[in-house]
Order: structure tokens, then C-alpha cells, then sequence
């Protein structure tokens, strides 16, 4: 604001850092737990979290010793997918790759380092792959985020990511030099390839949304190995560039400003 460096309101901030450690948990933490991990004093934390409990944003066990994110949390998350123009484009295409495959298909969106699933169709099988609309994964270890890197140059790739790379699985490629050799591999063949590298056992094909420049959303479809048949891989990628394509008229429509929380360079 006229040029003066902005500094975040202390109490505000403090706030939202408590949310955000509990919605990234997993599991309800304690008072000790969250306070030692954001640094903030426990008599602070504690009137944080008493007034976000009378205002439904967080939870307590039985106990009252334990917090989570209460159901304030949820209804704010469903106001953003219900209006985010995003999600509601793409719904009728992973309906139709929901029903061609009887795969699990994602829509994933890029936030910093990480991809986060905004929308999800379920496998029709009892072997699938287990997900959350919300959940975040490191972008190089999945096909959605590696797809989503390739728009970008090396450089801004570098800037972007946390390093050094964590290893989900022994197949999670962890090298510089290795993944920018795998997203160029990736923009040559038009889609990205997750093979066991998020999951063991799992491989997961994506393909970006051409809805923003460079994009921030791509759609996948994920497979255990053990279907993944002769011939399957280039059926996959190639419903999947069909399906967006479709979409793409739709760019015109939507603001240029890329949907929050996506981080595009």
C-alpha cells in the first residue's frame, strides 16, 4: 500500500498459523504441541484457541486438552469449492474419465511447493488409492504437481520448491538434475507420469488445465500397477488431453488472475 512494506497484524497472523498447523496435522494436538511448533507462548496460544472454540473454527476431546479444526472450518472450505469456477468447469470431466476408467481421477491445484486436491471422483474398484479433497502433497512426487512444474521454466521450478526434495517412496525422484529431466520429458510428451513415485504400487497420469497461463490446475488419473495393462497408459493420456481440451474455449470466462491458493511463476 503506497509503496510502504506491509506488516501482518500480530494477532491475525498468530491465528491463522493455528489453523493452518492443525488443518496439516492430521490428528488433534495438544497445547504444548502447537505452542513448542509455532513459538508462541502457551498463554497466548491458549486465549487463540478459546476464542476460536466459541466461534466453531476449533474443537476440543473430552479431555479439553487435545484441538482440532471444528466445523467452522469445513463450511468455509465448501463455500470455497462451491464457488471456485475452477472446480465447477471441470466437474463434467472427471465424470467422464470417472466413467470411462472406473479409476480414481483428481483435480489438483498448485500452492507453492505442494498440490492440493480440490476435487475427486472415486475408484469403482475395491484396491484404490486412498485421497482427501484438501490433502497437500509435494508437487515433484505426483504427476498433477510435476505436470503443473513443467509449465514453468527450470529456474522458476527452483525458486519454487522446497529443498531438499523429500522421498515419498524409493522410487520419489529426489535429484535436481533428475526432475528437471522429467519435466522436460514431460512437456515433450504432453503429460506427466507419477510411476509409484507419490504411492508404491500406484502409477498416475495428468495432464494440465489450459484454462490460466502459465496453469495452476491439471486433472489426473491414478491406477495400481497391477491394472495398469498393455496399451493402457496411452488410452489414459489420451482421454485425458481430449477431456481438458474441451475446456478450453471456457478460458475467456474466467478471471486472468490465477484461483487462489495457486502459486504461478
Amino acid at each position: 500500500m503506497s509503496g510502504e512494506r506491509f506488516q501482518p497484524v500480530k494477532s491475525a497472523d498468530r491465528t491463522l498459523e493455528v489453523l493452518e498447523a492443525l488443518a496439516a496435522s492430521g490428528h488433534r494436538r495438544s497445547l504444548v504441541d502447537l505452542a513448542r511448533s509455532l513459538d508462541i507462548p502457551k498463554s497466548s496460544l491458549h486465549g487463540i484457541l478459546r476464542t476460536m472454540m466459541q466461534r466453531g473454527w476449533v474443537e476440543a476431546d473430552e479431555t479439553g486438552t487435545r484441538f482440532g479444526l471444528g466445523v467452522r472450518a469445513l463450511q468455509v472450505g465448501a463455500a470455497y469449492l462451491e464457488t471456485d469456477d475452477t472446480v465447477s468447469l471441470l466437474a463434467g470431466v472427471l465424470d467422464d474419465l470417472s466413467q470411462q476408467f472406473g479409476e480414481t481421477v483428481h483435480l489438483g491445484r498448485l500452492d507453492g511447493p505442494n498440490v492440493v486436491y480440490m476435487a475427486k471422483r472415486e475408484s469403482v474398484h475395491p484396491l484404490r488409492l486412498y485421497s482427501a479433497i484438501g490433502r497437500r502433497l509435494p508437487a515433484h512426487a505426483t504427476a498433477l504437481g510435476k505436470v503443473l512444474l513443467a509449465e514453468r521454466t527450470d529456474e522458476a521450478v527452483r525458486g519454487l520448491l522446497s529443498w531438499p526434495l523429500a522421498a515419498l517412496t524409493p522410487d520419489t525422484i529426489t535429484d535436481p538434475d533428475a526432475l528437471y529431466e522429467d519435466l522436460a520429458a514431460t512437456r515433450e510428451r504432453g503429460y506427466a507420469i507419477d510411476n509409484q513415485e507419490n504411492t508404491e504400487g500406484l502409477a498416475c497420469f495428468a495432464v494440465a488445465a489450459p484454462l490460466h497461463s502459465p496453469a495452476v490446475d491439471a486433472v489426473s488419473l491414478s491406477i495400481p500397477i497391477a491394472r495398469l495393462g498393455p496399451g493402457l497408459e496411452e488410452r489414459i493420456a489420451g482421454a485425458l488431453s481430449r477431456s481438458v481440451s474441451q475446456v478450453r474455449a471456457a478460458r475467456g470466462l474466467l478471471s486472468d488472475r490465477p484461483p487462489s491458493p495457486a502459486t504461478a511463476m
